[in-house]
């Protein structure tokens, strides 16, 4: 199930006694509880059925102490154990002492007016634990996993449609290029966007300048369109701003982002149907006039000298064979010069 699958059921008032919310990427664990800590119990239910818990300040004893107890006034109890990842999930939950007898008994037949939430993030639950197989069966299961770079433009476009709005491809890919792979930090980025762009405006890069504070000139997306035209006026003006903006153009992000940009390039020259080359490459077919441009400036060969330029130039910036004290933005100039020539 996908998180707005199980949002979907908890409008549906159709709840689960246990869940398990594991994974990588928090965002979607923390939306689920969210949601769950405002719309399972009603104003008046709350103060004598809803319990927020810690990890770090509880243990399995007292979360299941109160997992037991029946609901008041209510039909249910909900129970939230938020950074469940800081409890003990060793002796006292595995193995054959009592209180491990405890724990595994109540997985295997939770009580049924108990919702009981364990929210565990940044790292997924060991599978082969007997208290997951009991949730398993017993209760829900969600894994939230990392969204890939190259589908982040696409979850972007995804929300932004979710919230009633619109936002252009290349604004979207922007933001995916800036601000990573956080999707708490583009979330909330985009919720204050969208406050200041009415939900009729298709939101672009304009807005994201003026809104985010991404330059919407000066960006790695346009350093990668300027290279593969071989435009070497708008390179020198892009890679001139980088070596003036330094902490808001990191070398180590230009130099990965240039990395997979290239490599995609050189997977272009090998792809046999260019027809699919936008699924091939996993990438919006909006862009791929930009790979076609590419593959045009640099023949295959040229692509293989690059990449093998980005990975001398990226160990140069990390002072591995780099001669002298020279800056990021003299090494990305001398770069993307021998890149060009």
């Amino acid at each position: 199930m996908t998180a707005s699958d199980i949002i979907k059921d908890i409008k549906a008032r159709k709840f689960k006694p246990v869940y398990l919310l594991h994974g990588e990427e928090p965002y979607y664990i923390d939306q689920i509880i969210h949601y769950m800590e405002e719309h399972v119990l009603n104003d008046m239910e709350k103060g004598f059925n809803q319990t927020v818990l810690y990890g770090k300040d509880a243990d399995m004893a007292m979360i299941l102490n109160a997992a037991k107890r029946y609901p008041m006034m209510s039909d249910y109890q909900l129970i939230i154990v938020k950074e469940a990842q800081d409890l003990k999930w060793s002796k006292e939950v595995e193995g054959s002492s009592k209180e491990a007898e405890f724990v595994q008994s109540y997985f295997e037949n939770p009580l049924s007016s108990t919702i009981l939430v364990l929210g565990f993030k940044y790292a997924n639950f060991d599978k082969r634990k007997k208290i997951f197989k009991s949730i398993s069966k017993s209760g829900l299961v969600f894994q939230s996993d990392p969204v890939r770079d190259y589908k982040l433009a696409g979850w972007i476009e995804d929300l932004v449609k979710e919230k009633g709005a619109k936002i252009a491809p290349q604004a979207a890919a922007l933001m995916a290029e800036y601000l990573g792979t956080d999707l708490s930090k583009i979330s909330n980025e985009l919720e204050k966007l969208m406050l200041n762009v009415s939900r009729e405006t298709t939101i672009d890069t304009d807005h994201i300048q003026k809104n985010i504070g991404i330059s919407k000139e000066y960006n790695v997306f346009e350093l990668q369109k300027a290279l593969a035209s071989r435009n070497v006026l708008k390179c020198n003006q892009i890679v001139n701003y980088f070596a003036d903006n330094p902490k808001a153009n990191p070398m180590v992000m230009v130099m990965a982002n240039l990395n997979a940009y290239f490599t995609k390039v050189l997977k272009y020259h090998y792809l046999q149907n260019k027809h699919d080359a936008a699924k091939e490459l996993g990438i919006n077919p909006y862009f791929i006039k930009d790979y076609e441009s590419a593959a045009r400036s640099y023949n295959l060969p040229k692509t293989f000298d690059i990449i093998s330029l980005l990975r001398e130039y990226d160990l140069k910036s990390k002072g591995v064979d780099s001669t002298g004290n020279i800056s990021d933005g003299e090494l990305l100039k001398e770069l993307l010069f021998k890149m060009i020539h």
